[in-house]
């Protein structure tokens, strides 16, 4: 078979999808990865995997360049006829999944990696969100589901046939995020090299240097908390296509504060280990992969009481939840995890246990190849 796997960017398709990319090559069928350009396409081409670029494809909001990523991927379609067209994201989620049935691609299937509104939002966003959504399902065979509340949601507000409607889950590599396989001497080195104490308590974000991820409620937890005990480091790259991207004067502003920016790195499992406390208080999350990494790690997790981050965290067994949006509620979490090498430690043992059972990515594999057979065999694609 020939499958493609479409998404916004390239990074998404190297450190989200990577493992089913993977999967697809190692059954000895095509694989082919479509987004727009970008640095880390020379790693897909290096495994065995072709990559075909749209030049227009953008994060940000633009519906020019999204009507013009959607001819191009139309173009790409009609040529390459691949077997099964396999998507993400909210924009090539939506213009992808028309277009490849349009287009008579024989399997068309489409992973929710959380929907782009929440039960919270204002009713108007609400609806445009989920009327876009049920009209694109009706134009795929399968929607894998990342979040069970998603999946309820899907049921409840009928945005896709159920017979069409999986719940996928979300996952992280276990061996590579397991505190067993770094020593102790890894976090002395990187501390060492990062210019942090031994007895410092290093609280830690990963994520995209947007709003959403709740950075700034970060920033205002760090400025109540005004202890020196505490490091703060933030770990991602900027994203100024995003409207809520992070300005240059936003994070000038936080390192006047103290925060430590680190950027985009490819070694966050060492980075894991410097680490004392990991922070996601999001306002809105699909199934947050770093939260996972973080759990996997041994840390305790501070996220918010939101979809997904609540199926990372069981409130007080393997870290705590806060509500959106309340910067005094995450430096009053903070301080009490802080304040307390047992709890950390408890929450910690925990939250490997958690990972162990729940987030193994190797099941997620399992899930999506089982769908590919499902789809070849009812469309007659393996012969």
């Amino acid at each position: 078979m020939k499958i493609a796997h479409l998404t916004t960017v390239d990074i998404s398709l190297r450190y989200l999808l990577f493992p089913q990319l993977e999967a697809i090559r190692d059954e000895g069928w095509e694989v082919v990865g479509i987004s727009a350009p970008g640095p880390w396409v020379a790693e897909l081409e290096s495994a065995g995997m072709r990559h075909i670029p749209l030049q227009s494809s953008t994060r940000g909001m633009d519906p020019l360049a999204d009507l013009k990523a959607a001819a191009e991927l139309w173009r790409v379609l009609r040529r390459e006829r691949f077997d099964i067209l396999h998507t993400h994201n909210p924009k090539p989620g939506l213009y992808g999944r028309v277009l490849g049935r349009i287009a008579r691609v024989p399997g068309v299937l489409n992973t929710v990696h959380g929907l782009y509104a929440t039960p919270d939002d204002r009713f108007a966003k609400r609806a445009v969100v989920y009327t876009l959504e049920a009209i694109a399902s009706r134009f795929s065979d399968a929607e894998l589901i990342q979040s069970s509340e998603d999946v309820e949601l899907f049921k409840r507000l009928r945005l896709a046939p159920r017979p069409r409607i999986w719940h996928l889950g979300n996952g992280v590599d276990l061996e590579r995020f397991d505190p067993q396989r770094l020593p102790d001497s890894v976090r002395n080195s990187v501390r060492a090299e990062l210019g942090i104490a031994p007895d410092k308590i290093v609280v830690g974000l990963v994520g995209r240097l947007v709003a959403e991820k709740g950075y700034g409620e970060l920033f205002e937890a760090a400025r109540i908390l005004d202890d020196d005990r505490y490091v703060f480091l933030c770990v991602g790259p900027s994203d100024p296509d995003k409207s809520d991207g992070l300005s240059e004067a936003d994070i000038q502003r936080a390192e006047q504060d103290g925060i430590r920016f680190l950027g985009m790195r490819t070694d966050v499992d060492r980075l894991y280990t410097a680490m004392d406390i990991f922070t996601l208080p999001s306002y809105r999350e699909g199934f947050p992969r770093a939260a996972m990494e973080a759990a996997a790690m041994a840390l305790p997790v501070i996220t918010t009481d939101a979809r997904g981050c609540r199926e990372v965290v069981a409130e007080g067994e393997n870290g705590l939840l806060v509500p959106v949006a309340d910067a005094s509620a995450l430096a009053a979490a903070i301080a009490k995890l802080g304040d307390n090498a047992d709890l950390r430690n408890s929450m910690g043992e925990e939250g490997r246990r958690r990972a162990e059972k729940h987030f193994d990515e190797r099941q997620v594999v399992k899930t999506v190849m089982e769908t590919y057979r499902r789809l070849a065999s009812e469309k007659d694609l393996l012969k």
